[in-house]
């Protein structure tokens, strides 16, 4: 996949840098062979066949790959076929998890003193897990901070003192979860939550109450919400609220594999997420992640004894759009023994967007953005880093803040790392320079939608970090003595891990 560069090199330890880039000696009589380059061993086209049977299967299977859709029951057989193809014994890991959705578009609308309708996706959004109802009901705005501060309305009982049962509450979103906020207005009486954006927040709530709601819950945008709160003080604000939705137990399962040479108490663990959402196909998001775990598993072996010192493991997790469900169980199944000996976690999800960025995760929280990740894992940003460096190809920092599969692996205590290439966020200028494409517009512009397929995936970036993928791979399948000293550590969960997101979903 790599292609050589020329002029100046960036300088690099030897034992870091990949075979390509050591100087091109003969060996001397009787020395050892070169070792393997998996970054060679594994080309654009291996990772681009997976693709192509991602897309076929999506097209003959009512065009996705959402868990518990039939697009994700075969994609689940075509990684173990692939997988016991490249001579391991995949196992399949089924779990189930609670299933929400939207049976039609939720409606607010206020109905006194005046009355005006708003329009869902735009002026609100239903909060994930939200419960069914249809309320017209006086509004109580409950301890709503002084304008422009974020403050804890919602969070405490003593907030709702004096609620007057079968009202709306109305809280702004900040200091605890909507699931919190959610569950004391609904113990204090209340009809329906109202949860809006914080100050300087954009959009509606795209939140989660994180399990199945008995009130609807909505979020709207800040404008909106304090323009409510002011009207909900004068005492005579009454809206309807109607939200349609469905809950249940849905399952789902992932795929696991693994080397059967190396230390199976220092386990190097690679995921990527094989479900799409319900809309489209998911080749971007994340067919490019499976895809490149596939095609490197396919050829690790070809490491030998010597470059397998530590076992390497594979996953694809399923229902990760419905909020980390799989990743979430496997770290939760295992024993103790089992999870502490994780060596380290490294996560792909969506490594070719259209208009994206190099993202390698902020390891050593060097950007102050997100939550700091446990031990070792700037290590692991940093391996990623000098890589890219010596191929003189930019990177950027991709913030832990919870939405893709790394979050239990770090809620845990386990180092973690890897990449991505943006999702909904807009590139700026400066990123626009550094990696071409267009400033102001999204990084996947077919993001979470129909047009998810194969003409949405950048090959040529994905082919780069592939590369670089192949490359720490090897080197920690050799070695994690930058990451944990190369033992085995008794690991605690981390107490300060506080996620803003569960997948696609905030939290908070």
């Amino acid at each position: 996949m790599r292609k050589l560069l020329t002029g100046a090199a960036v300088a690099l330890p030897a034992a870091f840098l990949p075979a390509a880039f050591l100087p091109s000696v003969l060996p001397a009589a009787g020395a050892a062979p070169a070792r393997p380059d998996l970054a060679k061993l594994v080309t654009s086209k291996d990772v681009e066949a997976h693709l192509k049977a991602f897309q076929e299967i999506a097209d003959f299977n009512g065009g996705d790959r959402a868990a518990g859709s039939p697009g994700y029951g075969v994609s689940v057989k075509y990684v173990a076929g692939r997988l016991k193809k490249a001579g391991f014994s995949p196992k399949i890991q089924k779990f189930s998890y609670p299933y929400w959705r939207e049976k039609s578009g939720a409606v607010l609308a206020r109905t006194a003193p005046s009355k005006k309708s708003y329009k869902r996706g735009e002026d609100f959004v239903t909060l994930a897990y939200s419960g069914s109802g249809d309320v017209t009901a006086p509004v109580v705005a409950v301890d709503i901070p002084a304008k422009g501060k974020e403050g804890t309305s919602g969070c405490g009982k003593k907030d709702f003192k004096g609620f007057e049962k079968g009202s709306i509450a109305l809280v702004q979103r900040g200091a605890c979860t909507f699931e919190t906020k959610a569950a004391r207005a609904r113990s204090a009486g209340a009809a329906a939550v109202v949860i809006y954006n914080k100050p300087g927040a954009k959009g509606p709530v795209n939140g989660t109450v994180t399990k199945p709601s008995k009130i609807p819950v909505v979020g709207p945008t800040h404008a909106m919400g304090a323009a409510l709160a002011k009207e909900a003080k004068k005492g005579k604000l009454k809206l309807h609220v109607k939200t349609d939705t469905v809950h249940g137990k849905r399952s789902s399962s992932n795929v696991i594999a693994e080397t059967d040479r190396g230390r199976d108490d220092n386990v190097v663990l690679l995921g990527a997420h094989l479900d799409s959402v319900p809309e489209g196909p998911g080749i971007n998001d994340n067919g490019t992640g499976a895809a490149a775990l596939l095609a490197i598993a396919a050829k690790i072996g070809e490491l030998g004894k010597d470059g397998l010192r530590n076992r390497v493991r594979f996953a694809w997790w399923g229902a990760e759009e419905e909020g980390l469900r799989g990743s979430t169980h496997y770290v939760e199944e295992l024993s103790r023994r089992d999870r502490d000996a994780i060596a380290l976690n490294l996560n792909f999800d969506m490594l070719g967007s259209r208009n994206g960025t190099r993202g390698v995760y902020d390891g050593d929280h060097s950007t102050g953005a997100g939550i700091r990740a446990p031990a070792g894992s700037g290590a692991i940003e940093k391996m990623f880093r000098d890589y890219f460096k010596g191929r003189k190809l930019p990177t950027t920092q991709s913030e832990f803040n919870g939405r893709s599969d790394y979050g239990p692996f770090v809620e845990h205590g386990i180092a973690a790392g890897g990449m991505d290439t943006g999702a909904d966020g807009v590139k700026t200028a400066a990123e626009a320079k550094t990696f071409g494409g267009k400033a102001g517009k999204v990084y996947d512009p077919c993001y979470h939608a129909k047009c998810d397929g194969l003409k949405n995936v950048h090959l040529k970036l994905l082919d780069t970090n592939v590369d670089g993928i192949a490359h720490v791979t090897q080197h920690l399948a050799r070695t994690t003595v930058a990451v944990n000293g190369g033992a085995r550590m008794t690991l605690d969960r981390e107490p300060s891990y506080r996620p803003v997101w569960r997948g696609p979903y905030q939290l908070r």
